[in-house]
């Protein structure tokens, strides 16, 4: 099992940028993949960023070049540097672990809301 608590969201007017920090309460290189999940009013959760444990990224085509996940194994935090952020960015943000123990297991953060301003 693990807690997550993400924490960096608020609003930003168009061309800015955010951080956003998601803390895991075990070590996330234990920890298969963490990612970042969004879902704005009226519309379906949908996968930001994903690292797993070996540190390999992907990101969805929509924020490429603008988002960039990373992790911190000393603090047990994943991160996403959002910049260039567009009114269309705004969404809640969820942080999310997927851990395997004979099957995926996956855990959520609460999310924190970004408002991107025009």
């Amino acid at each position: 099992q693990v807690q997550l608590v993400e924490s960096g969201g608020g609003e930003v007017q168009a061309g800015g940028s955010l951080r956003l920090s998601c803390a895991a309460s075990r070590r996330i290189f234990s920890i298969n993949a963490m990612g970042w999940y969004r879902q704005a009013p009226g519309k379906q959760r949908e996968l930001v960023a994903l690292i797993t444990s070996d540190g390999s990224t992907s990101i969805t085509d929509s924020v490429k070049g603008r988002f960039t996940i990373s992790g911190d194994n000393a603090k047990n935090t994943v991160y996403l540097q959002m910049n260039s952020l567009k009114p269309e960015d705004t969404a809640v943000y969820y942080c999310n672990a997927k851990i395997y123990g004979g099957v995926y297991t996956n855990y959520w953060g609460q999310g924190t809301q970004v408002t991107v301003s025009s």
